[in-house]
Order: structure tokens, then sequence, then C-alpha cells
């Protein structure tokens, strides 16, 4: 197990608001999959990829 500083957290950027967002702790076992900085921006997302298919 890793641990991190706060002032060290790894961070990415959303790939929908392309804001940076910080490592969080829920995201321990799957930081390399999470893409978006929150539920909004997830779901944002998917809402987008449905009303272009139509």
């Amino acid at each position: 197990m890793t641990v991190h500083k706060k002032c060290n957290l790894p961070s990415k950027a959303c790939v929908v608001c392309q804001r940076p967002f910080t490592w969080r702790k829920k995201w321990q076992q799957c930081w390399d999959e999470v893409k978006y900085c929150s539920e909004r921006c997830r779901r944002s997302r998917s809402m987008r990829i449905h009303q272009e298919k139509n």
C-alpha cells in the first residue's frame, strides 16, 4: 500500500470538462481507469454520446 501526502497526490484532467482533479482514497484500486472528475461529468459524457448517435 502506498501512502500519499496530501500535497503530493497524483492528479489528471477530466475528459469532459478538462479540469484537473486529484486522487481520492475511493479510487485507490482503480485510479488508472478513472476518467471523470464527477458523476455529473460522467453523465454528461454519456448523454452527449447518446445524442450524437441519434
